[in-house]
């Protein structure tokens, strides 16, 4: 067993235009103060981070290194969510996902394909220069439109879909292997990777690639009704990231897990602060320090009730409450014995003769 690393923070949804939040620096500077350990970085926030710069200049990711070392933190992980969208898109998001680019590809959805694709290529540079072994972002969707089968699906459209999917993937998978870093799969909805049977799919199409991984957030499968601690039974060789989110569904006899389009206060299923929502983490961590999880524990804050300030200074505190010391030795080896291989014949009755 192995003693989860933590806590670390995700930064997206803190960045912002004004201090502390503009600069890679300040919010260092920040999350530190308020007890983290760690940063997991957004590579499409040019106000944090230069991607490309990153993936051609070690002295750069030094320098970013140095930066976080300086407030006593490490880089837990690069992320490219956004620009993973990006590598597969259904036609109808077109207009929606055109902001997750520069503007010079608005309307263009190919060439937007392509960067995206390039934005992951320099993602996995990037990491290796850094030193991460494992990366955070989405799969992209195109069957997503299609998920409840309603109208009654053509035979062969799912499979279609997620051949394509592989085959846009496949060879960043391999990219990434060259770099010796993991992709990790966020598996959510709004992506072809939203469960334990869609990731199956897609697993089995880039036959099992080693790279192919699991962003682990509970959240996400509170608001499916998904069993996430036997997700972790399941699936825990293929986890090799942890976003710790906290979420909760409470169902009315107006509305359940599709949220009859309300806002986010006002659905069934809604993100929360750590320690608001309904998922049990202290069992979360259990079952993935006995499986020998190794990563960061990092929170990801969303939601639309306590304001980020105060879900990040309470964030810390309750990762560090739920993180478990691993066991080094068994609770009962001050009643153990030395033995021999005689004894344990002898305990057996092994070998034994009549007088």
């Amino acid at each position: 067993m192995k003693t989860i690393k933590g806590p670390g923070i995700f930064l997206a949804q803190f960045a912002g235009d004004e201090p502390p939040f503009n600069s890679l620096n300040e919010i260092c500077k920040w999350a530190a103060g308020i007890g983290f350990k760690g940063v997991q970085i957004p590579t499409w926030d040019g106000r944090l981070f230069d991607l490309k710069r990153a993936a051609e200049s070690t002295a750069y990711c030094d320098e970013v290194r140095g930066i976080a070392a300086s407030h006593g933190l490490a880089i837990t992980e690069l992320s490219t969510h956004l620009q993973g969208q990006l590598v597969a898109a259904h036609p109808a998001y077109d207009a929606l996902f055109d902001s997750f680019a520069p503007a010079s590809l608005h309307g263009k959805p190919a060439a937007r394909t392509e960067w995206a694709i390039e934005q992951l290529r320099f993602a996995a540079k990037a990491s290796r220069n850094l030193g991460l072994d494992r990366h955070a972002t989405f799969s992209g969707a195109l069957a997503w439109p299609y998920l409840y089968p309603w109208p009654q699906r053509p035979a062969g459209l799912v499979e279609t879909a997620f051949g394509e999917l592989a085959k846009r993937w496949l060879p960043l998978l391999n990219f990434f292997d060259e770099q010796g870093v993991d992709v990790c799969y966020e598996i959510h909805p709004g992506e072809d990777l939203h469960d334990g049977s869609s990731f199956e799919m897609f697993l089995d199409l880039v036959n099992g690639h080693k790279r192919c991984n699991l962003l682990y957030d509970p959240s996400h499968f509170i608001l499916q009704g998904l069993d996430y601690l036997e997700y972790i039974d399941l699936y825990h060789d293929r986890i090799k990231m942890f976003h710790v989110k906290d979420a909760e569904f409470r169902p009315t006899g107006r509305q359940g897990v599709y949220g009859g389009f309300q806002s986010w206060a006002n659905r069934a299923g809604r993100f929360r602060s750590l320690g608001d929502g309904q998922v049990d983490f202290k069992a979360i961590f259990s079952k993935l320090t006995q499986y020998g999880f190794d990563g960061w524990a990092v929170m990801e804050w969303e939601c639309c009730i306590k304001s980020s300030e105060q879900g990040a200074r309470e964030g810390a505190p309750f990762i560090q409450s739920c993180i478990i010391q691993a066991v080094e030795k068994a609770f009962d080896d001050f009643a153990g014995a030395a033995t021999d291989q005689q004894m344990l014949d002898n305990l057996l009755g092994i070998g034994r003769k009549d007088a």
